[in-house]
């Protein structure tokens, strides 16, 4: 999930496919015998109720053409609230990586260095929050059959988010920090290219432009730690570290592109949901095989207890917003989002550890966040929720929050196209 994922609309509406789930992932109404043309012809009307259109297909279809139809200025998408909130969850994001991070170097001052140990109260709480929610909406029947055919694509996802998390986790044993920053550059790299092979997206040169810019600003805050001496020192085997951080910023790659992939097809519970069941399983594993001595000799007290509680809430926190991102904007978004957490981590770490901030710090975090306003420079008022792997009208979506889906139909409800309550679910 790109470090180491809401709001609820009605779904009584949504269709039921054979298998008795909901409709999402497909069209989730019969298909329509009138085409497009019939689509088009509504764009001029105001008044029209779902009966005049012959499926919700071609609802979101109108809804999509008016947005899409509006005229917009270079500037447009900055106006909107989505891209606000992009920014806000982004940060929020960071944040919530600066929080672990605090937590992870409290537990490392007490004695106890547990990384795989401590991240399965991660995976434990998203169960026990989303399971329930996933049963209530799905049933226990058409849930079980869920396991039985996607089972498999949850247990890839997991298994990526575990080891993006573990490899990089153990990068900082054998490499200094500033090895271990530069090689998670390569985790933006990855996800450009597999966004644009494997899930056709196509960057506009601004967005190529914020990408750069932000990287530059990243740039900054590294060379002002190599300047300060904030760099780690020389590690204990660089070239093992640096292999482990290259490893690790790969899986977290390939799992951000997936989960981008997986969440503007599945309701977000399911998602997260079988994300903690499978990452329970995982990482219980792994931390079974590799922490077991640290296990036994770290230091168990209250101080320890709030420590790993705080860090479970962090990351819990991290998990369920990084979906609302990858939605409403893309892989490549969230992950120059996290650019500025070395920033926020400078700045907690001068009340909590004591150290000194640097002149370019600030210049770093004004470039980021100028990149990320470059990168949606120039771009409609869907911005980069409308996926190409969904269909030119978004059919092979769900639609839940933050999806072009969603805004298209809240878009046909406003010109009275179709019902309130209609479609959408989380």
């Amino acid at each position: 999930m790109g470090v180491p994922a809401t709001i609820a609309t009605s779904e009584a509406a949504l269709p039921k496919a054979q298998d008795g789930t909901s409709g999402y992932g497909t069209t989730t109404t019969a298909t329509s015998p009138r085409g497009t043309e019939s689509a088009s012809a509504n764009l001029g009307q105001t008044a029209t109720t779902i009966t005049d259109l012959d499926s919700e297909s071609e609802a979101v279809a109108v809804g999509l053409q008016k947005l899409e139809a509006r005229n917009v200025h270079w500037y447009s998408y900055l106006l909107t609230l989505d891209f606000w909130a992009l920014i806000l969850i982004g940060q929020t994001l960071s944040l919530c990586i600066t929080a672990t991070n605090t937590f992870s170097t409290f537990l490392v001052n007490e004695g106890t260095s547990i990384p795989a140990f401590q991240t399965i109260f991660v995976y434990v709480l998203l169960t026990l929050v989303y399971l329930p929610v996933a049963l209530y909406k799905t049933g226990f029947k058409p849930w079980l059959r869920i396991v039985w055919r996607q089972g498999w694509k949850y247990f890839i996802l997991s298994f990526l988010d575990v080891e993006g998390n573990y490899f990089t986790v153990l990068a900082y044993r054998y490499t200094n920090i500033l090895s271990a920053q530069l090689l998670n550059f390569w985790a933006i790299v990855c996800v450009v290219i597999l966004s644009f092979f494997l899930l056709k997206v196509r960057y506009r040169w601004v967005q190529i432009l914020g990408i750069l810019i932000c990287c530059g600003g990243m740039g900054i805050l590294l060379a002002s730690d190599h300047i300060t001496g904030a760099n780690g020192g020389p590690g204990v085997d660089m070239l093992k570290g640096d292999l482990f951080g290259l490893l690790g910023a790969t899986f977290y790659g390939i799992s951000n592109v997936y989960e981008e992939w997986f969440v503007s097809k599945r309701p977000l519970y399911e998602v997260l949901s079988f994300l903690g069941i499978f990452g329970v399983c995982i990482n219980g594993v792994q931390a079974g095989i590799f922490d077991r001595d640290a296990f036994e000799t770290a230091t168990w007290n209250p101080k320890v207890g709030g420590y790993l509680t705080g860090y479970t809430l962090a990351m819990a926190l991290f998990y369920s917003l990084v979906p609302l991102i990858l939605r409403m904007g893309s892989a490549a978004f969230f992950d120059i989002s996290l650019l500025t957490a070395n920033f926020w981590g400078v700045i907690i770490g001068i009340h909590v550890f004591g150290y000194a901030i640097h002149f370019m710090y600030p210049i770093a975090f004004v470039l980021i966040i100028l990149g990320l306003v470059v990168y949606f420079l120039s771009g409609g008022v869907l911005g980069d929720s409308k996926k190409p792997w969904l269909g030119d009208n978004q059919e092979d979506g769900v639609a839940g929050v933050g999806t072009a889906k969603l805004k298209a139909l809240n878009e046909a409800r406003r010109q009275g196209i179709v019902a309130d309550g209609a479609g959408g679910q989380v």
